[in-house]
């Protein structure tokens, strides 16, 4: 018997190298006349390396983790004689496992000279290094010799993608994602997909598209290639559920966020898939007191008051009785009762708090100057610059 293993893989359009010379020239117009007539050159575009024709793989090529690794097998009998019981197996060894590829498990009953056992094999590649592709063989002779032999393909499994991964944590609990991309293969890239699967937490809205009338395009472009070595970024905003609101805001440690789905074509549409482990962010510290603001307007009048929602919420592990305090600065005054009592706030609760504020100084003014006292404890947390508020003229803003 006699095995061979070949790799499917697609085609590629074959390329000319256009050569060509000045009319003046010894040649003449000779190689221009070869290119034109030449069936693998684009009529009127001779001199482009471009190509209508296909050709068959070359050589063994590169394989990418994430896309699919197809084989064909082929036993042959190159005898004279009639072989019992064939078996073909076929597995597949890596650096932590061994997968069976093998479609069938059942032996052929028998297989004539000149005849020959095919089956082809597939396999989604999940591991980086090197991977090895034993093929065996079983066969009994006419004579009733048991005969076994091995065959071992190996070959490498590289990187197509570097990903990389940044988070920004808002004032509020928003967390947003910033996905670096690049294409670290030697072909472009078409990426198909780049999604966030949150974890269970969280809603995630993509900000990777623009609306221009009434439409949504990608910030990418209509055409979405990713040439070698070019890096792409994306960008997500999760925001935590209403039932894990209050859970999210106080968490503490390690969050989970969740997982990127990124999918891919390259060539002749080979396809490729990769899937992130979880992602995780290191979530920020509160302290025993949390103080956020809910509303505040953008752009106020000067020496006018409005009207901001402040939530404070109990990030302890014990039931606390605070007291708010209000002090003025040099351009914010607060309206209002100084040295109120809030009540009892237990662990793991907030409260919504209305305040009135007013300020004296034109521009960009930062809110500022809120105490908030345990009076269990006697503990004084202080809370400046909150958040800032346009102060403009009421003449300006009409």
């Amino acid at each position: 018997l006699i095995f061979a293993v070949m790799r499917l893989t697609k085609p590629t359009l074959f390329t000319n190298i256009p050569v060509t010379c000045e009319e003046r020239d010894l040649p003449g117009n000779l190689f221009n006349q070869l290119m034109k007539d030449d069936p693998s050159t684009v009529k009127g575009a001779e001199t482009l390396m471009l190509g209508e024709m296909l050709t068959l793989p070359q050589n063994f090529g590169n394989i990418f983790l994430g896309e699919t690794f197809s084989s064909y097998i082929s036993v042959h009998n190159d005898s004279n004689q009639v072989v019992r019981d064939i078996l073909v197996k076929a597995d597949l060894q890596t650096s932590s496992q061994r997968l069976n590829l093998s479609a069938s498990s059942a032996a052929v009953a028998e297989l004539k000279p000149d005849c020959c056992i095919d089956d082809v094999i597939h396999h989604e590649v999940k591991e980086i290094g090197t991977h090895i592709l034993v093929c065996a063989v079983s066969y009994t002779t006419q004579t009733g010799e048991k005969m076994y032999f091995r065959k071992f393909f190996k070959f490498q499994v590289l990187k197509p993608l570097d990903v990389k991964t940044k988070f920004y944590n808002a004032e509020t609990d928003e967390v947003f994602l910033e996905a670096q991309i690049q294409n670290i293969t030697t072909s472009p890239m078409f990426m198909e997909k780049v999604s966030l699967e949150p974890s269970m937490m969280y809603n995630v809205a993509e900000l990777n598209t623009v609306d221009t009338a009434g439409e949504s395009e990608s910030t990418f472009g209509a055409r979405t290639y990713l040439q070698p070595m070019d890096t792409r970024q994306y960008l997500y905003c999760l925001k935590p559920k209403q039932e894990f609101a209050e859970k999210a805001g106080v968490i503490k440690g390690v969050t989970v966020i969740g997982k990127l789905d990124i999918v891919w074509k390259t060539n002749l549409g080979e396809r490729g898939r990769l899937q992130t482990s979880q992602l995780q962010r290191m979530a920020p510290g509160y302290g025993d007191v949390r103080l956020s603001l809910e509303t505040i307007p953008d752009t106020v009048n000067l020496e006018e008051p409005f009207d901001i929602t402040c939530k404070i919420t109990n990030c302890s592990e014990r039931t606390m009785d605070l007291v708010l305090e209000m002090c003025n600065t040099n351009s914010i005054h607060w309206c209002g009762v100084s040295g109120r009592q809030l009540g009892k706030l237990h662990p793991s609760s907030s409260l919504h708090l209305a305040l009135t504020l007013l300020s004296s100084v034109q521009g960009l003014q930062s809110v500022s100057g809120l105490r908030l006292t345990d009076t269990f404890l006697k503990r004084t947390y202080e809370y400046d610059d909150i958040a800032q508020v346009c102060v403009v003229s009421s003449e300006v803003k009409q």
